[in-house]
């Protein structure tokens, strides 16, 4: 995923088929202007994922249930993309993000940053990757935010902090 991403550039949609997995570049009506922070903890993949393999096998259920949701919030969150409703996406990441915590993928010190970016006036924000630890993003619709929610993070103590603009 990560190469075709690089390859690629911009905003790509990822599917992962019983087959060849699909990916598809996305159009976008406005930019879309993101913060990325990292807290500078590297995490085990392997671990991760077998904490929520253990997760879901100790309660089925509920593990259906969050799926279902995160399911339905990313479609939904393909839709406001492509209507170019940027405060409706921030919200949709707030609660991208409360599921990766329900899911114990995400850390205090995430979690830190995600308010932090909020606090700074970020529409949304959520961590990425595989969590506890890593990296989170901040949505930012205009330059003048960008800057000041990079700068919020880094006063929050994130290591390395980056901003970025897909168009």
């Amino acid at each position: 995923i990560d190469n075709t991403a690089a390859t690629f550039g911009g905003l790509l949609k990822f599917q992962r088929t019983d087959d060849k997995p699909i990916f598809i570049k996305k159009s976008l009506s406005s930019p879309i202007r993101i913060v990325y922070a990292s807290t500078g903890i590297t995490s085990s993949t392997t671990k991760v994922v077998g904490d929520v393999r253990a997760k879901k096998e100790a309660d089925p259920a509920w593990f259906d249930d969050l799926l279902q949701q995160y399911v339905t919030l990313v479609g939904k969150a393909e839709t406001v993309i492509e209507e170019g409703n940027m405060e409706e996406l921030g919200k949709m990441l707030d609660q991208n993000h409360k599921l990766c915590q329900d899911l114990t993928v995400s850390c205090k010190e995430l979690d830190d940053l995600v308010d932090a970016a909020r606090a700074a006036g970020a529409l949304g924000a959520k961590m990425s990757g595989t969590g506890r630890g890593g990296l989170m993003l901040a949505l930012t619709p205009t330059e003048e935010l960008q800057d000041k929610v990079a700068k919020a993070l880094e006063e929050a103590g994130a290591p390395q902090v980056w901003k970025t603009t897909f168009a």
